[in-house]
């Protein structure tokens, strides 16, 4: 058994091998064409061949500009594999390792896209188990849920509450705002970055995510009650796909007011103006308040993803 990256010679096997499993997958055509913007690369795809025939492939995706993958898209072992999860964890642990002998300050995550209520599915169960294996066998063991959510033009743009002002603002406030909005989040991934890093490092991180975004700097807000009190930030984002609601919170002393609801209602009033058809969001399944907010705002949930990542030391 061979694993290795491939090359450009590789692509005519690498987008014949197919996904028979009822998870998330990225076909042939989107592969190709997401090769050629270079999110797609042949040294970040991965396979195990035995003999001539590819019996395991792994994607990992990144943005254009990034020198390294940021998530694992696609993984796939062939039925006729005794142990998949066995095969998998090696070809996972194969790639991780050779990111971080690159350089890779940050080891890509798994993201494992599944269907809504796909624990009742034998078959879907089945198909996330041996893959949430092979991601723990590959040290990826901090395991998140979170929901992939979307917005339509047919649910209603929100009107303004008038209880909270929004302008633009500096960076150094939106990093303060960022600071203020990471202590008692419940949102799982900042969490572990402030339990491990602190908040001031865990904001800068953030902040600098969302500036390397497709999205424009100048969308982002800051949000004020009427005494001229900062309660909360909000930044409409994008994809490399679709808008997206970016980054949203409150601070402590504001919470449980429900301006939640108000950020929310901004950024897709941003949105949607601008003429986007669809808005997509995440939130983690542990963040109940965050999650309400969006079913208040019309937004559906369209998919689970189960990421997997090396947890924060």
């Amino acid at each position: 058994m061979i694993i290795r990256p491939t090359t450009e010679a590789d692509l005519e096997r690498v987008v014949a091998f197919t996904v028979d499993e009822p998870v998330g997958w990225i076909d042939a055509d989107r592969y190709t064409d997401e090769l050629r913007q270079s999110m797609y690369r042949p040294e970040w795809t991965w396979v195990a061949e035995e003999g001539d025939r590819i019996v395991a492939r792994a994607l990992w995706w990144g943005q254009s500009t990034s020198a390294h993958p940021i998530a694992l898209d696609c993984l796939h072992v062939d039925s006729t594999v005794t142990d998949r999860s066995a095969l998998a964890g090696r070809l996972l642990s194969a790639g991780l390792r050779s990111f971080a002998e690159q350089g890779a300050a940050k080891l890509p995550l798994y993201n494992l896209t599944l269907r809504p209520g796909w624990r009742a599915d034998p078959a879907v169960a089945a198909a996330t188990a041996w893959r949430r294996a092979a991601a723990m066998d590959a040290g990826l063991t901090d395991e998140v849920e979170r929901l992939r959510l979307e917005w339509r033009p047919e649910v209603g743009i929100p009107r303004p509450s008038g209880r909270l002002i929004f302008s633009e603002a500096s960076d150094d406030e939106f990093l303060d705002m960022f600071r203020r909005i990471a202590e008692g989040s419940l949102d799982g991934e900042t969490r572990r970055n402030v339990a491990s890093r602190g908040p001031e490092a865990t904001a800068r991180e953030e902040m600098d995510f969302y500036l390397g975004c497709p999205g424009k700097r100048e969308w982002w807000r800051l949000a004020y009650t009427a005494e001229g009190e900062a309660a909360g930030l909000a930044i409409p984002s994008a994809t490399p796909y679709h808008r997206n609601v970016g980054y949203l919170g409150v601070v402590p002393e504001f919470r449980g007011l429900g301006y939640v609801d108000d950020v929310l209602a901004e950024i897709t009033r941003v949105q949607a103006e601008s003429g986007a058809d669809l808005i997509t969001a995440t939130t983690d399944t542990g963040n109940a308040p965050m999650a309400a907010a969006f079913a208040r705002a019309g937004y559906q949930v369209s998919e689970i993803r189960m990421i997997y990542s090396v947890p924060v030391s």
